[in-house]
């Protein structure tokens, strides 16, 4: 997938997606109490009700790894650890088709899938529609190399969530994790481009081919967000932003990670 000179994505159903942001694009998706069949189209239309749309662009399974199904977000068992739900990923995927043939949504994906996760989907007997994407953390400390080859390989986007790092929540993220903005290197780049860091670490992921997320409460920032089609990155910037992958995760979601679907454990 090649940046688009009109900013979009064309995915392999045929509909456009935004490269940067999403805008008035409508994505939503599939929490893990979700997962069992029967479940799928009523946390769709949960989300629908809750957005007041009649549908929606893109609904993705937000991680492979089931909790117990019902109305509850986070079941937990009377120790406080997470109850889970083995579904077999495939049979939530036949009920995502489904929703997307009864126009409920137009584009189907995934999110947080490692690549056997994804070739599980893809080899399924009966296949209707593949994946339009795979959301994934992706910045220059975690450049997906590999899993950003075997998606284009597959014609699934590689979407970018924490292209700047990510805040700095103690429950999910290690608080002695560099701080991606204050980067030496990507720095250097930028004050070489007259750029902000922000700008180029963006500028970066949408040359690979990756769509990107990027959010900010900050107008200015929101403002220079968007500012990353009028410069270019030389070969040189590129070799040395290569140089700053360190695969390091912000977001290892380690709580459950002796949940038997936890992709991490998968090199990609």
């Amino acid at each position: 997938m090649a940046l688009q000179s009109d900013s979009y994505v064309l995915l392999n159903d045929g509909h456009r997606m935004p490269v940067l942001g999403f805008g008035t694009y409508a994505p939503e998706t599939l929490w893990n109490n979700n997962h069992d069949p029967e479940r799928v189209r009523i946390g769709l239309e949960q989300s629908l009700r809750d957005l007041q749309l009649d549908y929606l662009d893109l609904f993705l399974i937000h991680t492979p790894m089931g909790f117990q199904p019902g109305d509850n977000l986070f079941p937990t068992d009377e120790n406080g650890k997470a109850i889970y739900h083995n579904t077999d990923i495939r049979d939530t995927w036949k009920a995502l088709e489904a929703c997307k043939d009864a126009g409920l949504v137009q584009s189907i994906g995934v999110s947080n899938f490692n690549h056997k996760q994804l070739e599980l989907i893809l080899n399924m007997p009966g296949l209707k529609y593949k994946p339009v994407c795979n959301e994934v953390e992706c910045h220059i400390y975690l450049n997906q190399n590999k899993l950003l080859e075997f998606c284009e390989i597959q014609n699934i986007v590689l979407i970018a969530y924490g292209v700047l790092g990510s805040g700095r929540s103690k429950k999910w993220i290690d608080q002695n994790s560099p701080k991606l903005l204050e980067d030496p290197v990507l720095n250097t780049v930028a004050k070489k481009l007259n750029r902000t860091p922000a700008q180029v670490a963006m500028r970066y992921l949408l040359d690979r081919g990756v769509v990107v997320l990027a959010k900010s409460f900050t107008p200015q920032r929101i403002k220079e967000n968007f500012q990353v089609f009028d410069f270019e990155l030389n070969d040189e910037d590129v070799e040395a932003l290569d140089g700053c992958n360190k695969n390091l995760r912000y977001l290892t979601m380690d709580v459950w990670s002796d949940h038997p679907n936890y992709p991490f454990h998968d090199e990609y």
